[in-house]
């Protein structure tokens, strides 16, 4: 099994084309890989909170599925051992739609002649990820006010995960 490329690797935006389309004929990609991220909600969603923590981005670029999902992983389990589930809602707001390409090029004794090139070098998918600009909500956090200084924790952990320059408001 290969290993995973670093996020580094595809942290530039980049704008192919990667259509995905319910009719065939009109997709750009042969076909799409299903997210990484299980959910997109999590905590109590049906109980109003008086604050919000957003995790907010400083800059452009491109963030993997994966990372996302690390990140909601590691505060939705701080949340749920420090306040409870019942006080707390975590929101993934930037949902990944870009479909990431590689050429897989072969390697070894005479591997020239297989990469010489591709016609129309799309590449082949291997994940996705979500474009985010400068000043995009990528999270948000909702508690009451006696639970803020624990999200304000979980934000801190969510910006450690990502791995670029973000800002954590309390509105």
């Amino acid at each position: 099994m290969s290993k995973l490329r670093p996020g580094r690797a595809y942290k530039t935006l980049k704008l192919p084309y990667t259509r995905k389309s319910k009719f065939k004929e009109k997709n750009y990609t042969k076909f799409a890989l299903h997210t990484k991220i299980t959910q997109f909600h999590s905590g109590n969603m049906h109980n109003s909170f008086s604050r919000r923590v957003e995790i907010i981005s400083k800059s452009s670029l491109q963030v993997r599925d994966n990372a996302l999902e690390a990140a909601r992983i590691v505060a939705n389990k701080y949340l749920t051992d420090t306040i409870g589930e019942e006080n707390f809602h975590i929101q993934l707001i930037s949902i990944p739609h870009h479909i990431l390409r590689e050429h897989k090029l072969a390697t070894g004794a005479g591997a020239d002649r297989f990469s010489a090139g591709m016609q129309k070098s799309f590449g082949k998918p291997i994940g996705l990820a979500s474009q985010v600009s400068a000043g995009d909500r990528i999270f948000e956090i909702y508690v009451n006010d006696d639970h803020i200084n624990e999200a304000k924790e979980a934000a801190d952990k969510i910006r450690k995960k990502l791995g670029f320059k973000t800002l954590a408001l309390v509105i």
